[in-house]
């Protein structure tokens, strides 16, 4: 019976040795994929949440440096920022904080420049539409009207129509196209929620032009059934 045994034994023994030698080579090498994907995956996810963390670190220096006030600081901390994690959303969002700082320490220039790269390379795009939003303000303030439009009239999510309606409702206003401005305003008036405050201020703005919002938006819905 040993003998038998043994014999049983040395055959599947042989069995295995003669499949490993026919099939061995390929499943090792699928193997090889396989293990090498998932250690890829694990190592990607690793990378980007130390990225995220690195990130989210300079973020935070930059947040500190403009809640002191610290111009020289914001720069420097947003430019270090950019340079090492320009793609994240973070960098986007500090931008916007450094922009502001900017502004208000009497940098129009340097916040634009701030402004544009959010608005070009930003990671998000309600983040660049909002950019693009504060830059045509910056704009509209050094009397650049063309440049403005062009950043308000650029394509956007559909939560900024209202705001981008009412940016360029404004520069056209001041650049004495009433008729435009009108239907930019009632526009923006459209958009928004009839509960907002903001539909206040855009009423004002049709009101200083000789305009109701009522009238306005009446007389677009009887063009568009006309139509």
């Amino acid at each position: 019976m040993a003998n038998n045994f043994d014999l049983q034994e040395q055959e599947q023994l042989e069995e295995l040795k003669h499949f490993w030698k026919t099939w061995g080579n390929l499943i090792t090498w699928v193997l090889i994929v396989v293990l090498g994907a998932f250690a890829a995956w694990n190592g990607w996810r690793l990378w980007q949440s130390r990225q995220a963390q690195q990130a989210a670190a300079l973020a935070e220096a930059v947040d500190s440096a403009v809640v002191a006030g610290d111009v020289a600081r914001v720069q420097q901390a947003f430019a270090d920022l950019k340079s090492s994690y320009g793609g994240t959303v973070q960098a986007a969002q500090a931008g916007l904080a450094a922009a502001k700082v900017l502004a208000e320490a009497g940098k129009p220039d340097d916040a634009k420049a701030v402004l544009g790269w959010v608005a070009e390379k930003g990671d998000d795009e309600g983040l660049r539409a909002l950019a693009r939003l504060r830059l045509a303000a910056l704009l509209i303030e050094q009397k650049a009207y063309d440049e403005a439009l062009a950043q308000v009239s650029s394509s956007m999510p559909a939560e900024f129509a209202a705001l981008a309606a009412d940016s360029k409702g404004d520069v056209l206003q001041l650049q004495g196209k009433q008729p435009q401005a009108v239907e930019e305003y009632r526009r923006a008036w459209a958009a928004l929620d009839e509960r907002a405050d903001y539909r206040r201020l855009i009423e004002v703005k049709l009101n200083a032009l000789g305009a109701q919002p009522q009238t306005v938006a009446a007389a677009a819905g009887a063009a568009g059934a006309a139509q």
